[in-house]
């Protein structure tokens, strides 16, 4: 399978919500819901809200945040192949605002951008 990489760098093919959905693995998207429910106080989260189709694009399945998130609306709306491929993606030399706070959180999914920009 070939990776998909969201426009944020984390790798969707990597993800468990991803894995579980493509399979039909519906012991593993409860788990996750109950995860969902219990570690982040989201008491509705289900089982088929935990499926994903991964972030790119706008069809598809979305896992809880990713529907909602800012990166992924600035990179559909721009069209790019995920925030790499972005001319804002590194401005004044600063990494794109939206970005900086989640790359906090992220640094593996920096690092994926970063390698991804070095090949351009």
């Amino acid at each position: 399978m070939d990776k998909i990489i969201a426009y944020c760098g984390l790798i969707c093919t990597d993800c468990d919500a991803y894995i579980a959905t493509q399979t039909n693995d519906l012991a593993a998207l409860e788990q996750m819901a109950a995860r969902a429910r219990e570690e982040f106080g989201m008491p509705d989260a289900t089982a088929e809200s935990a499926r994903c189709d991964g972030c790119l694009g706008d069809s598809g399945r979305k896992i809880g945040y990713c529907a909602e998130c800012k990166i992924r609306a600035c990179g559909v709306e721009r069209g790019v192949v995920n925030c790499a491929y972005c001319d804002d993606y590194v401005h004044a030399d600063a990494v794109c605002d939206k970005l900086m706070g989640f790359f906090e959180h992220a640094s593996k999914a920096q690092a994926v951008l970063e390698e991804i920009r070095q090949s351009l």
